[in-house]
């Protein structure tokens, strides 16, 4: 029997796919590994963090993003927020380590989830690319 309350939007797909990865203790070392090795500007961006703190943010922000889709306010102003301390004057992302950034969360969600299919897939790069462009834009 099909539970009539499930919401089936990329947001709730994205959200029990995050929640199947974080209940794993290697989803997000597992993402940094290969985002930092994806670019030489990136390993020198992360050369001095403390991931035990980066790894509780990212979670915090991959949960904010989803809500952030359908226009909540607190998630809205934190990714406001967000987008001013990486903007050009800040943190200075580039736009282009964005997309790195998507590929190397979407091939760990992939590993750790163990329902991944292509519409898990497409709900992660939906609630991602609404953040990104987002990001862009206030760089």
């Amino acid at each position: 029997m099909v539970d009539a309350s499930y919401d089936d939007t990329p947001k709730s797909r994205f959200l029990a796919s995050l929640e199947r990865c974080s209940a794993q203790d290697e989803f997000i070392p597992s993402f940094y590994r290969r985002f930092i090795s994806a670019s030489p500007d990136i390993e020198r961006r992360f050369r001095y963090t403390s991931f035990e703190k980066q790894n509780r943010m990212l979670l915090r922000s991959l949960q904010l993003s989803a809500l952030a889709i359908d226009g909540d306010p607190e998630a809205l102003a934190e990714l406001k927020l967000r987008s001013e301390t990486h903007d050009r004057h800040h943190l200075n992302i580039k736009p282009e380590l964005y997309n790195l950034w998507l590929d190397s969360l979407v091939l760990s969600a992939a590993e750790f989830d163990e329902h991944w299919s292509a519409e898990v897939d497409e709900a992660w790069r939906t609630v991602l690319g609404f953040v990104i462009r987002r990001m862009i834009s206030s760089y």
